[in-house]
């Protein structure tokens, strides 16, 4: 599956997501959307292989795509899309998806889009709601201190 379209099902965590494939709420043609995984949001960046593996085992590996600002290992199957940068928790646009919006993915091209204005977007921007992130002890200073995927999501000193 190198291109895909089809509506947002969206996921604010791993566990979320899993609990959420076992319940029946993805359908064939759905594009499963987990996000706050990433470096500063899970803090860390964990590893999508039971949602994918959910999914590959409800029948629908060959019609269902996933994106995340988490991260894949060698064993994930399908159409899945990992390290979405900038991640959810810095406001990056993985985050401003909702239920039901349609996204286009194009692997040949290299493209993920969202059937949504500019402006639409940058109205939903506006509205982002606080995510609860550590305020304290390790996960805190790893957070603040944790890069973007794009750049390795190594600790700046």
């Amino acid at each position: 599956m190198l291109t895909h379209t089809g509506p947002a099902v969206i996921f604010e965590s791993q566990e979320e997501a899993c609990d959420g494939i076992l319940a029946g709420k993805v359908k064939e043609g759905d594009v499963v959307v987990v996000r706050y995984e990433g470096p500063k949001g899970g803090p860390g960046m964990q590893e999508m292989l039971s949602p994918t593996s959910y999914i590959m085992g409800a029948g629908l590996g060959e019609s269902v795509a996933l994106i995340t600002d988490g991260r894949f290992s060698g064993g994930t199957r399908g159409a899945c899309i990992g390290h979405i940068s900038p991640e959810a928790a810095v406001g990056g646009p993985i985050g401003l998806l909702k239920d039901g919006d349609i996204i286009e993915i194009d692997i040949p091209k290299r493209t993920i889009n969202v059937k949504l204005s500019p402006a639409r977007l940058a109205e939903r921007q506006m509205t982002l709601p606080d995510r609860k992130v550590p305020r304290r002890g390790y996960l805190a200073k790893y957070a603040s201190l944790v890069g973007g995927a794009d750049t390795g999501a190594i600790l700046n000193w």
